[in-house]
């Protein structure tokens, strides 16, 4: 897809995500997303020679393979927001083969998905596509609801079946946050012991980050200090939210921050908002992706701005589930590729 054609998919949106430049944090202070990302980012930190080859087995597949950039199709749904709600508006998903089928026909590096998907198909598919084990969901079948994440899943079941990574959820600010804190970095510790790489969701939750005006759930502030404490734990790769506000710490009259993450390193752009992020992660040298959010009204505009978004400020992907599996096979082969063009697109460069 041409730079034109991108731009004729975000209509007003256009001019604004791709003319923008950056005047916060200068892209030359940043990891630049390539090639050689796993040579140059991961050969001189201290994950062992099985970690390396792993994360280079994802970054080498799929039609975003050699770029740096990551396409990778998540489905937990079914257990985080019910199997019925996820899968209902397309049924063929109840069957976990065409779980692993959309990442293939879409030409993403990596599926991410639960215990039970990549078991249940793990000998026929396991060497086709780099698998990545979801091991840790929030269940809600409890009744009143919760927020946790409990530990569905072993490293050593990832390892056994094959999978190049391992991926979990941490929900910074609930009431579990301390207890996922602990036992996602020993899982971690223990995923890079056996050779997986790992992704960590740094999502936030708690009622009393959304005010009556504004949600803070996604603001650049909170969520690039989730981030900083993902790749504390060592995580490879986050996933994001893509941030939509900012001034939580401000807002909510908690934590600490500084004058100068309003006034100078970012702005109430998108893409300035998205490198904050970004920069909590090390200045991209854990690499930042975002997800793409539910299905709604205008899927492929939103899964294209997104895109836009992460890539400009510095990112090195998106991770989209429900705008793909919701649809039509085709349809959500179609949407996964327009996301992956504008990681192909040379028109499209760092703010």
């Amino acid at each position: 897809m041409s730079k034109s054609e991108i731009e004729q998919i975000l209509g007003k949106l256009g001019p604004s995500l791709l003319e923008h430049k950056c005047n916060t944090i200068s892209t030359e202070m940043l990891h630049k997303p390539g090639a050689d990302w796993v040579d140059r980012i991961f050969s001189q930190s201290d994950r062992s020679i099985r970690v390396l080859q792993n994360l280079q087995e994802i970054f080498s597949h799929g039609r975003l393979a050699n770029t740096g950039y990551l396409s990778i199709l998540p489905v937990d749904q079914g257990i985080e927001h019910s199997a019925c709600a996820s899968f209902a508006p397309n049924p063929i998903y109840f069957d976990s083969e065409n779980i692993i089928k959309l990442a293939i026909e879409g030409g993403c590096n990596a599926v991410a998905t639960t215990l039970g998907v990549l078991g249940s198909v793990a000998r026929k598919y396991a060497h086709k596509i780099p698998f990545v084990l979801k091991f840790n969901h929030n269940e809600f079948l409890s009744y009143p609801n919760s927020y946790d994440q409990i530990r569905f899943a072993g490293m050593k079941q990832a390892y056994e079946m094959g999978c190049r990574a391992v991926g979990a959820t941490i929900y910074f600010g609930s009431e579990g946050s301390n207890h996922q804190l602990i036992e996602v970095s020993k899982a971690f510790a223990y995923a890079h012991e056996l050779g997986m790489a790992t992704i960590l969701w740094c999502y936030l939750r708690n009622e009393a980050f959304k005010t009556k005006d504004v949600d803070y759930h996604t603001a650049a502030d909170l969520t690039g200090q989730a981030n900083h404490l993902g790749v504390t734990i060592e995580a490879d790769i986050i996933k994001q939210k893509l941030a939509t506000c900012n001034g939580g710490y401000k807002a909510l009259k908690f934590g600490k921050t500084h004058d100068k993450v309003y006034s100078e390193l970012s702005s109430d752009h998108p893409i300035d908002l998205c490198r904050l992020q970004v920069a909590n992660c090390y200045m991209g040298r854990m690499g930042l992706i975002n997800s793409g959010g539910p299905s709604g009204d205008n899927d492929l505009q939103d899964a294209v701005s997104t895109a836009v978004i992460n890539k400009r400020a510095g990112g090195i992907g998106l991770i989209s589930g429900r705008k793909s599996f919701q649809k039509p096979m085709k349809e959500g082969v179609e949407l996964l590729n327009a996301i992956q063009d504008v990681y192909l697109c040379d028109d499209i460069q760092l703010a």
